[in-house]
Parts: structure tokens; C-alpha cells; sequence
């Protein structure tokens, strides 16, 4: 043999040690690459079902949304309802608040105080004087029937009493 087949055969040899040394790495990494294949196909496999049963809760959810919005928006009818008679009710107080205040100004005033003592005296007044005018005329057709039963009986033959 000669130094240059010598010296081929020491470099493939090399060669042959060299790619038995990338082989078991390349064999273990096949391995890795067949488990995580494996799992991501286990994942696919199962994340179907989730997924179809997410897009049901999510049709679920939209239904109820839906039932919502139509309850709020009744709600809103029957607020804006409310708010009209709240406006109302408000005008309601404040007139009555108003008439308060006039009547309390009114019940006040000194002015009104005079003048409403000033009616009161002559409804006393008044009420006094026709008690009176009552009371004579009594007394006046008292005497006067009186002095018809003494006078006897008239012209038609019954007596001035009856």
C-alpha cells in the first residue's frame, strides 16, 4: 500500500466516524420530532370539540344578548315615561310651592291682616244687627197676635189666631 491509499484510507475512516458521530444526534432528534408530531396531533384531536362547543356557548350568549337589549329596551320606554311624569310632578310642586308662598305672604301681610279684621267686624256687625232685626220682628208679631186673640174674633168668624 502506498502513503496516499494509506492516507485515503485513514480519512475515510474519519469520514465513517464522523457520520456515526451526526447519526445518533440525527436518530435521537427524529425521535423528538415524531413525540411532538404525536402531541400536536393530540392537540388537534381534541381542541374540535372545544372549539364546537365554544361556538354554542357563544350562540348562547348572543340569544341572551339579544333578550337583554330587548328588556333594556322597554326599560328605557318605561324610564322616559317616568322621567315625563317626574317633569310633571315637578311642575306640580312648583305651582304648589308658588301658591304657598302666596298664601303665606298673603296671611303676612299686615295689610291683610287689617283687612281681614277688618271684614271680620263687619260680618259680626252684620250678623249682630240682623240677630236683632230678627228678634224685634218676634217681638212685634208677638204683640200683634196678642192683641188680636184680646180684639176677638174678625169679619169670617174665626178667631185672629187661626
Amino acid at each position: 500500500m502506498s502513503l496516499a491509499q494509506v492516507a485515503a484510507l485513514i480519512a475515510a475512516i474519519a469520514f465513517l466516524v464522523l457520520c456515526a458521530a451526526i447519526a445518533a444526534p440525527l436518530f435521537r432528534l427524529r425521535h423528538t420530532v415524531e413525540a411532538a408530531t404525536q402531541a400536536i396531533n393530540d392537540v388537534n384531536d381534541r381542541t374540535g370539540p372545544i372549539l364546537v362547543n365554544l361556538n354554542q356557548t357563544i350562540e348562547g350568549v348572543n340569544t341572551a344578548l339579544s333578550q337583554t337589549k330587548v328588556t333594556l329596551d322597554g326599560v328605557n320606554l318605561q324610564l322616559a315615561r317616568l322621567d315625563l311624569i317626574t317633569g310633571h310632578v315637578s311642575q306640580v310642586t312648583a305651582n304648589v310651592a308658588n301658591l304657598t308662598t302666596v298664601v303665606s305672604s298673603a296671611a303676612a301681610s299686615p295689610l291683610a291682616k287689617a283687612a281681614a279684621f277688618g271684614f271680620g267686624v263687619r260680618r259680626a256687625t252684620a250678623r249682630r244687627r240682623a240677630a236683632a232685626e230678627e228678634e224685634e220682628l218676634r217681638e212685634r208679631l208677638k204683640q200683634e197676635r196678642r192683641s188680636a186673640r184680646k180684639a176677638g174674633p174678625d169679619r169670617s168668624g174665626r178667631g185672629a189666631g187661626t
